[in-house]
């Protein structure tokens, strides 16, 4: 392992909150991103305590470029258990004592306001365990849209139910005690588990077990970027999916995983519905009985595209376009069969994983598709 340092980071441990703050920076070849997310963390109206940011295995320049920024930088070779053990031990090294934790991706910029607010909702509540940003993609390209469209509904849907069921390590706060009441009751090495794909959903199982509450802030908001191709895009969801599953199949039902486990049915569904419509279409041209019906092909997919416009009107930034595809029923149902694919594949890899034992290194694959994105 290496440890080296650029500039001293300021260690601000009399802010007025009188909590330590630690931000946690993983990255992985981001030499082109790095430094617009870390001058993001170094123009906050209340600055961390210390930011720390996590170079392993790179083959680029992220750890020169992350030093040219004045923070503590942790450069690590690749490693076997890759963003997980990264973090954990960067954590045991520099924020085992915070207050706050917050993890942050090398290609995610927080407006000026995020860690004031972070730090303000968990010293303000201490059995708020966690707090995810709200999630804006970066970009105009067609399938950016159609992901800032999906992640708008999913931060709609969470603050009205709220809570969330994972802390995505995108952009999130993290209580420093869950930090450490989650490794006191796991004996791991660190809070992030080697057993998961995604760990970020596992490490928020763990802390909402522990009685906490994990819910999205609703003031602080992070901009990503997005998947710009369908492989870098299918690459990152089959990792997501076959970590879930392989995590819920491993955890069972209980009542921290009941809403994962309705949202999975629910997608399968959906998937099996969409297959078995296309069918039946097939069936009834095959067999001459098709017959064109205002209601059926016109009117219902016309009451879907008026829904999903709906939503779209929710969409931070949108533009004439966020708007025009939101109503336009075709780029709904492009990435309706997109999920069903992911859905349905992701299954049938987790389960092979479950039964066999034998599970495929899906960050490998989601690496090979990004370098293409």
């Amino acid at each position: 392992m290496m440890v080296g340092t650029g500039v001293a980071c300021a260690q601000n441990r009399g802010a007025r909150d009188g909590l330590r703050l630690v931000v946690l920076v993983p990255a992985y070849n981001e030499a082109d991103s790095i430094g617009a997310t870390l001058a993001a963390v170094l123009d906050q109206t209340r600055p961390a305590d210390l930011v720390v940011a996590i170079p392993n295995g790179c083959t680029d320049d992220t750890a020169a470029v992350a030093r040219s920024y004045g923070v503590e930088v942790m450069e690590l070779p690749r490693l076997e258990h890759k963003k997980s053990e990264a973090l954990n031990l960067a954590w045991d090294a520099y924020a085992r004592d915070a207050d706050v934790v917050i993890c942050l991706d090398a290609d995610t910029a927080l407006p000026s306001n995020a860690l004031a607010d972070w730090v303000r909702e968990l010293d303000g509540d201490p059995t708020l365990g966690g707090s995810s940003s709200k999630f804006t993609m970066r970009g105009r390209d067609y399938l950016t849209r159609l992901q800032r469209a999906e992640f708008a509904a999913w931060t709609d849907t969470a603050l009205r139910r709220g809570y969330t069921t994972v802390l995505a390590g995108t952009g999130c706060a993290i209580s420093g005690k869950a930090l450490r009441d989650v490794v006191a009751r796991t004996g791991q090495p660190g809070p992030w588990s080697y057993a998961s794909l995604t760990e970020d959903w596992l490490l928020t199982y763990e802390i909402r077990r522990l009685g906490y509450r994990c819910h999205v802030s609703p003031t602080v908001r992070a901009y990503t970027d997005s998947m710009r191709t369908h492989r870098a895009l299918l690459g990152q969801r089959m990792k997501w999916q076959v970590g879930t599953v392989e995590d819920l199949l491993r955890v069972g039902v209980n009542r921290y995983t009941a809403l994962d486990w309705w949202q999975q049915f629910a997608g399968l569904a959906m998937a099996a519905l969409r297959i078995a419509w296309a069918l039946l279409v097939v069936a009834l041209l095959l067999t001459g009985t098709f017959t064109p019906s205002l209601l059926w092909w016109v009117a219902v997919p016309a009451i879907f595209a008026l829904g999903q416009g709906l939503l779209t009107l929710r969409i931070p930034h949108r533009d004439w376009m966020d708007v025009v595809l939101g109503f336009a029923i075709l780029p709904a149902e492009h990435f309706a069969w997109l999920r069903a694919y992911w859905f349905l594949r992701g299954w049938g890899k987790a389960l092979r994983s479950h039964f066999t034992g034998k599970q495929e290194d899906l960050w490998a694959a989601q690496s090979v598709a990004e370098i293409a994105n």
